[in-house]
């Protein structure tokens, strides 16, 4: 491992199966001390044609490969992700600022669910459908429907798991029989391509699975945009889920986007169990997750109890750099993060919101921060943060907790925290998001459950078996026996 992907820190992309650089590049630098990891490709529209022609060449032999062998080579690459856990686990944190214990959590959740694709595509199987099921149509009609792959797929994946969701795009695809175009975040690309490396190790054939890397403003449009490309995987914020969604055509999509997930505690909650929950929900790494908790709406006749509590154990959570042990606040991956972040407080606070811990700040660094008697009129009601805030909205009822969640633009989770599971499957029916979780955090996983969101929150659904489904298309080949 490791030995062609890199040359003096020069990164290459995976191109039919060959590491190749560019003339020109983008460096990459450690988020928590500037220092420089390595330089990736910028790659041209030039260079955009050569890996969609490679992918598409690849795609047809790759169809037509066993899927009990398509399994083979994923299991190896989920052994060879396991073997090299620590070092992709460091590589994850210095690249992103996630703390170790996290990262090495990414890399063998990532090599589970590997493994569980593998398994779950040799069950997908299709039927055969009789016509005398339908009125006026005899018996001697038979529809055989299979599932044939969608062909090349652009898997785009963000910076907050580069390891995992862009595992979470490829290991469907190729069990699908697509070939596939991964192109990862700028910050988060060399853990990405060290991802893709293992994939090319346990035994993926060349061309069938390619990398592209480059500036937003010059090959972004261009590639979304291919003629070459099937099939469009994206995570990422919902402003450039939107504007793919606008400028792709007929092409099919699968989104996964930004997140307002809100968590309503009722007055029979357990709150020392919601408050366990909500503390890990919306604070582990930094609060950089669309399924993070953004907002909490508790009932009034508990609220200051619950926020005392809270704030409690947000005070004890540990801030600092990766590496340190047991740590869960580290900086955030950017300065313009941590500036977006402040500007959202420092709003609330403006319009009379309650501080319940010290606000702290050192660069890209922010401690966890709580804020009470949040409002509607506050721009942090409503905006995603993605860092390490969150807001308590006073409510005094079941209805107002509902009407709040659903004025919301995102759809993605919610969480409810109560002990009538008659108010729990109410709310739970009532609310406008793919998913709700009742008496935990909102979370992405297991990872063969249904993920999705609706709104601003994405466009179809996740999860192992449903990203095979997604990825493949029905193909119904009908047959008259005139004999019969």
């Amino acid at each position: 491992m490791l030995k062609d992907i890199c040359v003096n820190k020069n990164y290459g992309n995976l191109v039919d199966g060959e590491w190749v650089t560019t003339q020109n590049s983008i460096e990459i630098y450690n988020p928590l001390n500037n220092s420089l990891l390595g330089t990736i490709p910028a790659m041209s529209q030039e260079d955009i044609n050569k890996v969609l022609k490679s992918s598409k060449k690849a795609q047809t032999s790759w169809a037509n490969t066993p899927v009990s062998e398509r399994a083979n080579i994923l299991y190896k690459a989920a052994n060879l992700l396991e073997e090299n856990k620590e070092v992709l686990a460091n590589i994850l944190m210095n690249e992103i600022c996630k703390d170790k214990k996290s990262c090495l959590s990414e890399v063998t959740r990532t090599a589970t669910f590997i493994r569980f694709t593998a398994d779950a595509a040799k069950h997908l199987e299709g039927e055969v459908i009789y016509a005398d099921n339908f009125p006026g149509f005899e018996k001697n009609k038979i529809s055989f429907v299979t599932r044939v792959p969608m062909g090349v797929i652009l898997a785009i994946s963000p910076f907050n798991y580069p390891i995992n969701l862009s595992a979470s795009k490829i290991a469907p695809a190729l069990m699908g029989g697509n070939s596939i175009v991964l192109k990862p975040p700028t910050q988060g690309a060399i853990s990405a391509l060290h991802l893709c490396e293992i994939f090319s190790l346990a035994g993926v054939p060349k061309g069938v699975l390619n990398t592209v890397t480059g500036k937003g403003s010059e090959i972004g449009d261009y590639i979304v945009t291919h003629e070459d490309v099937d099939f469009i995987n994206f995570t990422g914020s919902t402003e450039v889920g939107k504007h793919i969604a606008k400028i792709a055509g007929m092409v099919p999509l699968l989104m996964e986007l930004g997140g307002k997930d809100a968590a309503i505690v009722l007055e029979d909650a357990d709150l020392d169990r919601a408050v366990k929950e909500i503390v890990s929900g919306a604070y582990s790494y930094s609060g950089q997750r669309c399924t993070a908790i953004k907002r909490v709406l508790v009932m009034n006749s508990i609220a200051d109890k619950f926020s005392e509590k809270l704030a409690k154990e947000v005070s004890k959570l540990k801030v600092g750099n990766p590496e340190e042990t047991d740590v869960t606040i580290t900086p955030l991956i950017d300065n313009s993060s941590a500036d977006f972040v402040e500007s959202l407080i420092k709003d609330a606070l403006s319009k009379n919101a309650k501080q319940l811990v010290e606000y702290k700040r050192k660069n890209n660094l922010i401690s966890p921060y709580l804020l009470d008697n949040v409002s509607l009129d506050m721009d942090i009601a409503w905006v995603e943060p993605f860092g390490p805030v969150l807001p308590i909205i006073r409510i005094d009822s079941i209805e107002e907790a509902i009407n709040i969640c659903n004025r919301s633009n995102y759809g993605l989770q919610s969480s409810i925290f109560t002990s009538n599971i008659d108010n729990a499957f109410y709310i739970a029916s009532k609310l406008e998001v793919g998913t709700v979780q009742v008496n935990t955090k909102t979370e992405r996983g297991p990872d063969h459950f249904p993920f999705s969101g609706i709104k601003d929150s994405g466009i179809g659904t996740q999860g192992i078996k449903y990203s095979i489904e997604s990825m493949t298309r029905l193909k119904a080949t009908n047959i008259t026996m005139h004999n019969l």
